[in-house]
């Protein structure tokens, strides 16, 4: 069983005042007692100086005078004692118990809590130990390091060239100190999940050809104080043992988050301790030693600012998703060991594959490739690499759909339709790639693949379009079934049009009526102010549903012949959608 601290603590509370119990209770039973004879004591008792008496089934009874002398003696056993002891004024207690029972029982609550509280001290030394010993393993050389290179990530040009200037500085640092200048103490890569930030790191230190120490934000947030601390010193010790070397801590918003605000440790003394340790530790070394710290997170704002300051990470490089030429790139690195078919494009599929990361690319390319052995094909052509882009995006389709009713069908077919008739009507630039009614293992009743064109910037214009076009399926429903009849299949989208409509107005500052305030300042910093955020977001859905439901009604002829050209086909490709439309 695992404890955490407050656990631990209140365990250790209970069982000394337990342990303090037990020992006085031990202690009171074993005081020395008088042993007198029956005799001695009836001449006591006639002389009126015994105070109490108390009566068990033990061969012996225990007394006290008055005072204060306890003394033993032995028991009649006579049906009349009590009666006599009364009659002369003395204090009878009578205990259910023998004496020597509950004196073994204190005496067995004591030694277990003994033995509780040194189990306790000896398992937290031991855990403590174990994690000092585990640091050994966490700052262990990468082996595989050695294999990656700049040549083997495509995409993040910027990244790349601003990175390949770290590695000069590390092989020759004292070509910079003649110019008067210092190597970086830290670089931070910041970007979402899945952009290569840790590949980057890599392919720095093996350009380099120093080690390279690999270590997650999460192994330094320890509930044994000073242990996170520790284990920092003990990173930043061996690295200058060896010399130069790369240091790269990956999800390091997990133990550098600010300290203040809505964002912070809770208080943590321990965590604070941790990140004060790395704060000091990359100010206390030198810029000419070689040695270098790269960070990666995916949450820049939650970060300390005292990590962000000039001479800790001086250098903040966004890793960025990659765009249409990048995906291209990235499509091309991970084919080259696979036997790709003629007809595969991957021009087309760098297109279709916008907002993916460089790892969801890789997984698609993958995917493509089991598909293509699971059927013993000799290669992999443009089917596959469709089949895993829909398993990627949906889930794999459900082979059994006979539980389905026409019903459930029809409401699918019109849902997905207005996804589809509402992308193409608001923007030309908008590609609905396919649409399906066929369920699939991720739960979806169906899907609309919408694609924007690829762009830096969203305008105002783009993010109603696209909360637009998620109500379209609820809108399309209430259309055609009526508002008693609509379904929970909108909830995803209402969710997405949720948080585009708060985003809009409450981070990029695009309504007239909230004005240019950021509520995410506003929140994070506990604001005592009234927030009318929610109110306005209500107002702008609801306007923008209505809006929704008009051009859907004015273009009702194609919402009805997309529907059911997927009632009977239960999917549709581009081309047929844009040929329903020119008709």
């Amino acid at each position: 069983m695992k404890f955490n601290g407050k656990t631990k603590l209140l365990v250790v509370l209970v069982v000394s005042i337990g342990l303090i119990i037990s020992i006085y209770l031990y202690i009171d039973n074993n005081r020395e007692y008088e042993e007198i004879s029956y005799k001695e004591f009836v001449y006591r008792v006639e002389k009126g100086i015994v105070e109490e008496i108390r009566i068990t089934d033990a061969a012996k009874l225990r007394g006290k005078l008055k005072n204060g002398t306890k003394f033993i003696t032995d028991n009649p056993r006579r049906d009349n004692f009590k009666e006599y002891l009364l009659l002369h004024n003395i204090k009878v207690i009578e205990e259910d118990s023998n004496g020597l029972v509950g004196q073994s029982i204190s005496f067995i609550l004591m030694l277990a809590g003994i033995g509780t509280v040194a189990y306790l001290i000896k398992r937290n030394t031991k855990l403590a130990e174990k994690e000092m010993a585990s640091m050994s393993n966490i700052v262990t050389e990468n082996s595989t390091v050695g294999q990656i290179t700049f040549d083997d990530i495509a995409g993040n040009e910027e990244a790349k060239e601003s990175l390949k200037e770290l590695v000069d500085f590390i092989k020759d640092p004292e070509k910079y100190a003649q110019y008067g200048a210092r190597m970086p103490r830290g670089v931070l890569l910041y970007g979402p999940p899945g952009t290569g930030k840790t590949l980057l790191a890599k392919a720095l230190a093996s350009e380099a050809n120093v080690p390279f120490y690999a270590v997650s934000g999460s192994d330094f947030v320890q509930i044994y104080a000073g242990l996170g601390a520790s284990r920092i010193r003990e990173l930043f010790k061996k690295a200058k043992e060896n010399g130069k070397s790369v240091i790269f801590i990956d999800e390091i918003d997990a133990l550098g988050k600010k300290r203040k605000g809505a964002n912070s440790h809770g208080g943590s003394e321990e965590g604070d301790r941790t990140l004060n340790a790395l704060l000091t530790e990359m100010s206390g070394f030198k810029g000419n030693e070689g040695i270098i710290v790269l960070a990666a997170t995916n949450r820049i704002d939650t970060l300390d600012e005292a990590l962000l300051r000039a001479g800790r990470f001086d250098r903040q490089i966004e890793v960025g998703l990659p765009d249409v030429n990048a995906r291209f790139s990235i499509l091309k690195l991970h084919s080259r060991n696979k036997p790709l078919a003629k007809d595969v494009d991957l021009r087309k599929v760098a297109l279709e594959t916008v907002y993916f990361s460089g790892a969801k690319l890789e997984n698609l390319m993958n995917e493509s490739a089991m598909m293509a052995a699971r059927k013993r094909d000799k290669q992999i052509t443009m089917e596959h690499i469709n089949k895993a882009y829909i398993n990627v995006l949906v889930g794999e389709e459900k082979k059994d759909r006979s539980s389905i009713s026409i019903r459930d069908k029809e409401i699918t077919a019109y849902h997905e339709a207005g996804h589809a008739l509402m992308a193409k009507k608001l923007s030309k630039f908008n590609r609905v790639t396919k649409v399906s009614i066929i369920p699939s293992t991720k739960g979806m009743g169906g899907f609309s693949l919408n694609i924007p064109p690829d762009r830096i910037y969203q305008t105002k214009r783009d993010i109603i379009n696209n909360i637009m076009i998620a109500l379209a399926g609820r809108a399309a429903e209430e259309i055609i079934f009526g508002k008693d009849n609509i379904t929970t299949g909108a909830s995803s989208d209402l969710q997405k049009a949720t948080e585009m409509t708060l985003a809009m107005i409450g981070s990029y500052g695009m309504d007239e009526e909230l004005g240019l305030v950021n509520y995410d300042v506003v929140l994070n910093n506990n604001l005592n102010t009234d927030i009318s955020l929610m109110e306005r977001a209500k107002e702008l859905l609801e306007e923008f549903y209505i809006e929704t439901k008009g051009i859907l009604i004015d273009n009702r002829n194609y919402l009805d012949s997309i529907a059911h050209k997927l009632i009977e086909k239960e999917s549709l490709e581009e081309e047929e959608i844009n040929k329903i439309l020119a008709s």
